[in-house]
């Protein structure tokens, strides 16, 4: 299947204020020089929040990894998980197809798709609110015929079944996932044969259906309301206060997922006297303090010779250095002589703070303010590097 942008796109896109601190969070957790490596998990955050992924939401990934837009649609094209088109408004319809699915009646959940969507796959049904495809084992093959919808399994499906249940979606309702049958869960259709203190009633549904029945989303898309985001080392404000944003910090568990008897423990050795300060202390404090801002060297526009080629360093794609400009930086040398003060000021004024440093724009810039290259400034020169 040839995947690439959708003809019509949004004109921008940007992650609601809690998904970008969760975003943040995946990028802290690679060491420097490897934010790349959070591209899928950014991917699919974005994918769940707006339904599928869209050029403008593969440019500002791109922008907050300091890679090619290229090489970030190329991992989107190739994984068949990101949808490249828009999806219905309710819901994205899976049906699998393969050998189980497709013996027990997967075409005949195929054809109320064709009837009641849209005759073809990847297409908005009339109203917006659906599309559908056929995609290969989901690994149910107990429960066949099934689909995948948002983030749960239906199961056990007659035509009948289905077509009532996209019905109901479409009346706002949120059917229970799992199996439709009266299944527990993938025990024999003859009953349970184990663990059979589940038939008298202790839980109505298997775990994750009534996990999903409990909070009641399972079609609803992430929009950065959930809680916990996953990242609670990163502050509401999307910083990581007490340490440098380039250095991992694993995740802290939660107050309230510490036992009671912690707790107390806790408690007590807070009450108790607390001894003298050590002579390090003052310098910790040091390192959490924030910088006041000073507004480095602006000009109105590049000097006499046109602008330096500012993409030479490592982290500055095509928007950022478009947004520096705007800024009024144009060469090497300005921003070589960035203090920490005029640092916090730039920073403030980027998307994603923290890169200057985490990056290395400062050295960087130096050694290309000298006439030297780098490794990446090298990469840059051949070319291929930053690709329409």
């Amino acid at each position: 299947m040839l995947r690439r942008l959708h003809s019509e796109q949004p004109e921008s896109f940007a992650f609601t204020e809690a998904n970008l601190a969760w975003a943040k969070g995946q990028i802290s957790k690679y060491p420097e020089g490897r934010q790349a490596s959070a591209v899928i998990p950014l991917l699919w955050r974005a994918q769940e929040q707006e339904g599928w992924v869209s050029k403008p939401a593969i440019e500002t990934i791109a922008d907050m990894l300091g890679m090619a837009y290229i090489r970030v649609l190329e991992v989107c094209s190739f994984y068949f998980m990101f949808q490249m088109q828009p999806v219905g408004s309710v819901a994205h319809i899976q049906i699998c197809g393969t050998l189980s699915c497709m013996i027990c009646g997967a075409e005949d959940l195929i054809a109320v798709c064709k009837e009641k969507i849209a005759d073809k796959p990847h297409t908005l049904s009339a109203d917006g609110k659906f599309s559908w495809e056929e995609v290969e084992c989901l690994g149910a093959c107990t429960n066949a015929p099934m689909a995948q919808i948002g983030k749960d399994y239906y199961e056990d499906m007659t035509a009948e079944g289905f077509a009532q249940l996209l019905d109901d979606l479409a009346a706002g309702k949120v059917p229970a996932p799992g199996p439709m049958n009266g299944r527990f869960a993938s025990e024999p259709l003859s009953g349970l044969t184990s663990l059979k203190e589940y038939e008298s009633g202790k839980t109505k549904y298997n775990a994750s259906a009534q996990l999903a029945t409990d909070i009641g989303d399972t079609v609803k898309r992430i929009d950065g309301t959930e809680v916990p985001l996953r990242t609670p080392w990163i502050g509401a404000d999307g910083t990581v206060a007490g340490r440098d944003p380039s250095k991992p910090q694993p995740p802290a568990a939660p107050e309230a997922a510490k036992p009671a008897a912690k707790q107390a423990e806790e408690a007590k050795k807070a009450e108790a006297p607390k001894p003298a300060p050590a002579a390090a202390a003052p310098a910790a404090e040091e390192a959490v303090e924030e910088v006041a801002e000073q507004a480095p060297e602006i000009l109105g526009a590049a000097r006499e010779g046109g602008a330096d080629d500012l993409k030479k360093i490592k982290g500055v794609g095509p928007k950022l250095e478009q947004t520096l400009n705007e800024l009024g930086f144009y060469h090497f040398d300005q921003i070589a002589a960035w203090t920490k003060e005029q640092i916090a000021w730039v920073d403030n004024r980027l998307t994603f703070k923290g890169r200057i440093e985490r990056d290395g724009w400062i050295e960087q810039a130096g050694k290309l303010a000298a006439g030297e290259e780098t490794e990446f400034s090298k990469k840059v020169a051949k070319g291929g590097v930053y690709e329409d």
